[in-house]
């Protein structure tokens, strides 16, 4: 049995005269009765009670017509569902980021994309960038928002945006009353990094700034989260770096502080793997592209 056996027998059902149902499917009468004669011979059911002026539905032929029609509807429906996954219209969408990029890029990407595709299923999760670098290795991830440069051949990494960092402070520090600050009225501090593990360049970044004020930086604790480094500087452990999207929060117990002169900067970059691009990854792509100004710069 085909579907086309089926649209046949849909028709003649609906028409109950095997010539208008003839003109509507461009076959002959003949030819359309020897098709429903076929497809009663392969069931083994009479669907059609037929006399010289009529044509009706048995009881059987009467339930075949709605089987029939459900699998009309769901073979559309599985070409249609098909057909737009190909489109990136439908699928599953799995995107990472830092923690920064959710207060800058994410919402109004993620706003725009599932605007323009409702049904595509977008799962998000919070990451720094080692972590989503061996979710790409584990095949847990399709897009990342990270910080370059990572050592992973299975990537394509492009840049975004530049991401200025700000000093952090305890509420009641003397610098605070400052509105600006320099490196070297940090001379004396003790400093709260992100590990240099996770994130090398941008430790060596601070250090070589630092040492380029005329001094080297005494570091008291290294933590990844930038929350984490936050909550240690209101408990006036030391001073810390976060992006500059993040310098609104916890305002009451620490004060943010832009810095004169060259300061800390990360680039954020757009990561998914060569050998898995989908097509939800390359509508997300182009979302990003229309919503995001890019540094003309390229990422290796």
């Amino acid at each position: 049995m085909e579907l086309r056996d089926l649209r046949y027998f849909i028709a003649v059902a609906e028409d109950l005269h095997f010539g208008r149902a003839a003109e509507r499917l461009y076959i002959t009468q003949p030819a359309l009765s020897r098709q429903i004669r076929a497809l009663e011979a392969e069931l083994d059911v009479q669907l059609f009670q037929r006399t010289k002026r009529s044509v009706g539905l048995t009881v059987a032929g009467q339930t075949f017509l709605e089987e029939a029609r459900q699998i009309i509807r769901q073979t559309e429906q599985a070409v249609s569902n098909t057909q737009r996954v190909a489109r990136g219209e439908m699928g599953q969408l799995r995107l990472s980021f830092t923690a920064s990029a959710l207060r800058s890029i994410v919402p109004k990407v993620v706003s725009v994309l599932l605007d323009r595709y409702p049904d595509v299923k977008l799962t998000m999760a919070e990451q720094c960038t080692n972590d989503q670098v061996e979710a790409f290795r584990n095949g847990q991830i399709d897009i990342g928002l990270l910080y370059p440069p990572v050592d992973e051949k299975l990537l394509s990494v492009a840049p975004l945006c530049v991401e200025n960092f700000v000093v952090v402070l305890p509420r009641n520090h003397p610098l605070s009353l400052q509105k600006q600050l320099t490196l070297r009225d940090l001379a004396t501090e003790s400093f709260i990094l992100h590990p240099r593990y996770e994130g090398p360049n941008f430790y060596d970044q601070i250090i070589h700034l630092c040492q380029q004020a005329g001094f080297h930086p005494s570091i008291v604790q290294e933590v990844v989260h930038s929350q984490t480094r936050i909550g240690l500087v209101a408990a006036g452990i030391g001073i810390t770096f976060v992006p500059e999207t993040l310098k609104d929060t916890n305002r009451t117990t620490v004060a943010y502080r832009n810095l004169q002169g060259e300061a800390p900067s990360l680039q954020m970059a757009i990561a998914y793997r060569h050998d898995h691009f989908s097509p939800s990854v390359q509508r997300f792509l182009e979302v990003i592209d229309e919503t995001i100004k890019k540094p003309e710069i390229s990422v290796a």
